[in-house]
């Protein structure tokens, strides 16, 4: 399953919602937090799999969950397992592909085989596939084994902006680049198109009355982190290969700003691989990119 079976009859790109939906929580509950139980599957080329990587080791959990990393390519038969550079192979079943990990948790799963995957090994389940969720869980349910426990990227004060700001950078950037991307009409495409650029300008403005250094003051919170892992993809892969090219982070000074305060803030940098982002677009999209060439540019932030 690919993204056609995401796609309506107008051409429409419609984002399916995650089916596993379990939480690691304290108390007596299925998926109790422990050291070295759960594992962690991601993408280095994915968005929403990057959120959860970057929370992983804001939080100092590296040694709590463990991490297996797919190749960038995702052809037919889905995420693969190989060798290649930024790698890590499955080293809990030792399967080759994604799709594996769902049949063991539902043999008659039927859904699409996405990142990121949290993963008990325990019970050999698959917990969750939602990555807002996932961060949720990082955040707050394995602090016990963090190595910082103090830092709260959904604090409680903040929590009406978080979750508003979250609802309009999900469907204007987060979601809003693949309705633009995979769109099959010009009806399907222009609206969605307008709604980044739209929102893209909603954050500039944010960012611009805002007392900085992140989104809401001083806090960094999960919502710096979802608009984070799009945007550091936004100048070399959405604004071509998306055709997102109303505006572009470089043309916005303070999000501009925003974005390389970021990218250096703690250890985010080193989550952030941008020939795994740039060869998945350019070279799995061949619908998109039939010759499959991968453009040199790596944002203003990275540089070349």
């Amino acid at each position: 399953m690919g993204v056609a079976d995401d796609l309506t009859k107008n051409g429409e790109f419609i984002r399916k919602d995650s089916l596993f939906r379990n939480f690691v929580k304290k108390g007596d509950g299925e998926f109790p937090p422990e050291k070295n139980r759960y594992h962690l599957y991601i993408s280095l080329a994915c968005p929403w799999a990057h959120r959860t990587l970057i929370v992983r080791k804001l939080k100092g959990l590296e040694d709590v969950v463990g991490l297996s990393v797919v190749h960038y390519l995702m052809l037919e038969n889905g995420w693969e397992f190989t060798d290649g550079p930024g790698c890590i192979p499955d080293t809990v079943n030792n399967f080759k592909f994604i799709r594996e990990l769902y049949f063991q948790s539902d043999p008659s799963y039927s859904g699409r085989f996405t990142v990121p995957v949290l993963y008990d090994t325990k019970t050999k389940k698959i917990v969750n596939n939602e990555s807002s969720e996932i961060v949720r869980m990082f955040n707050s349910e394995f602090n016990e084994f963090s190595k910082s426990p103090e830092l709260d990227l959904y604090p409680e004060a903040l929590r009406s902006q978080i979750d508003s700001w979250n609802d309009v950078i999900y469907h204007g950037i987060n979601n809003g680049v693949y309705k633009a991307g995979f769109a099959l009409t010009q009806e399907a495409y222009e609206p969605n198109a307008k709604l980044v650029y739209e929102t893209m300008l909603k954050v500039e403005d944010l960012v611009a009355k805002g007392p900085g250094p992140f989104l809401f003051g001083e806090a960094l919170t999960e919502t710096d982190i979802r608009l984070f892992t799009s945007l550091i993809r936004h100048d070399p892969v959405y604004y071509f290969h998306f055709k997102c090219n109303l505006t572009a982070v470089k043309d916005l000074p303070n999000l501009s700003l925003w974005l390389k305060r970021m990218y250096e803030h703690g250890e985010i940098k080193e989550t952030v691989n941008m020939e795994h982002i740039k060869k998945h677009y350019f070279s799995s999209h061949l619908q998109i990119n039939p010759t499959g060439v991968v453009p040199l540019y790596n944002g203003p932030i990275i540089g070349n």
